[in-house]
């Protein structure tokens, strides 16, 4: 019984000593293979706030063209208008060159694209020639047009200081033409219209501190009279010329911006 005590005492005490020498070996390999994470946190005060991030710029340049314009830019112009109204063609012998008198009222889109309505009149003397060339019809002929065209800045940063401040434009659009004819020795007058085509290039000059400004415009108006490539008849009698052309103006403006 004695020797079987023994031999049990014994194993307890080996068991004991394998478990202190092989659990910290085991303890390691296990953590060897543990692999370390990091576990991600939110924050609540980064959470999306659809009305905090809400803007009415789609892109940091809308913004900064929008700030410009409302600096920079001009919402309305009105200006008037004294030039000289030249013709073309037949109409460059029959009607003669004169000034002419006018009004334009400009309202922006943005600093560059525009809508201009104008307004022109002026009277022109003219003389027609009929088959007999002894003969003459003098007269008057007035031309008034309304005008509606779109005008186009150019972009004037990238040049000298001293022309960064003018601002040279383009302009397009459509017109209407009345023309009123007054002949001596011919009882009444005669009246007629027709659209036209304008195509144009200007320039404004600022002035006190861009409260004002001072335009020079030029402008081709393409019109095409009913009675135009045809011998007019005047009491009878034909024209030696057929009346044919266009008509251009060079214009002063000085205009107030708002």
């Amino acid at each position: 019984m004695k020797t079987t005590g023994t031999i049990l005492h014994s194993g307890l005490l080996a068991l004991l000593l394998a478990t202190c020498i092989f659990a910290p070996l085991t303890s390691h390999a296990q953590s060897s293979d543990h692999k370390s994470y990091l576990i991600a946190q939110t924050d609540p005060d980064e959470a999306y706030d659809p009305f905090s991030d809400y803007s009415e710029f789609d892109e940091d340049s809308d913004e900064e063209a929008d700030v410009n314009f409302f600096r920079n830019g001009r919402f309305f112009t009105v200006g008037l208008a004294a030039g000289y109204r030249g013709f073309t063609g037949n109409f460059a012998d029959q009607y003669s060159a004169a000034p002419s008198f006018g009004l334009f009222l400009s309202y922006f889109f943005d600093l560059r694209l525009a809508l201009t309505l104008g307004f022109q009149t002026g009277d022109h003397a003219v003389k027609f020639s009929v088959n007999d060339q002894n003969k003459w019809y003098n007269g008057n002929v007035s031309m008034t047009s309304i005008n509606f065209d779109l005008k186009y800045y150019l972009n004037t940063q990238n040049v000298t200081r001293g022309l960064a401040d003018l601002n040279p434009y383009i302009l397009g659009g459509l017109g209407q033409f009345y023309r009123t004819y007054t002949i001596s020795n011919i009882d009444g007058y005669s009246r007629d219209s027709t659209m036209g085509v304008d195509i144009g290039a200007g320039l404004e000059i600022p002035l006190m501190r861009k409260k004002a400004y001072l335009g020079i415009q030029a402008a081709y108006h393409y019109v095409n009279f009913s009675d135009e490539n045809k011998s007019m008849v005047t009491s009878g009698e034909k024209l030696d010329k057929n009346l044919s052309g266009d008509m251009y103006d060079f214009t002063f403006i000085l205009g107030m911006n708002f």
